[in-house]
């Protein structure tokens, strides 16, 4: 991870909004933001079940992951945020709350952060369907 830019002020969590047991790879959220106009994936992280990261847009480039925020927020999702029935749920497993903390830890070493958000403290949507300022 290196530090391309000095815009970033803060990080927003978002989940995929997929069951938890629904594998999903960088690839597959790719192909489905570019299904939506983007033109690639608008994500700067992906947080997978097992705790993986993995890079998504680079940070060098503003994200396309929630409208008035892309330009100073770093984009972060979990794969996950829905039970079966696709209703909103944290289905964050431990593994991937411990790498979601890693990494906020790492941004924060990297820029000057003013605040960690949930995708829902911004726009009227569910995501990352749990309260984030209770946990960063």
């Amino acid at each position: 991870m290196e530090a391309y830019c000095m815009m970033w002020k803060y990080i927003m969590l978002h989940c995929t909004a997929t069951p938890a047991e629904r594998v999903l790879t960088r690839e597959d959220i790719d192909r489905y933001h570019r299904e939506r106009g983007f033109r690639e994936i608008g994500y700067h992280f992906i947080i997978h079940q097992d705790g993986r990261v993995e890079e998504g847009r680079a940070l060098s480039q503003a994200g396309a992951h929630c409208k008035g925020w892309n330009y100073t927020a770093i984009g972060v999702a979990y794969i996950g945020g829905t039970d079966k029935q696709g209703n909103p749920k944290d289905t964050r497993t431990e593994a991937q709350k411990e790498a979601i903390v890693r990494l906020i830890e790492g941004l924060k070493s990297l820029f000057a952060i003013k605040r960690v958000l949930g995708h829902n403290e911004v726009s009227a949507k569910a995501c990352p369907c749990y309260d984030v300022s209770v946990e960063n």
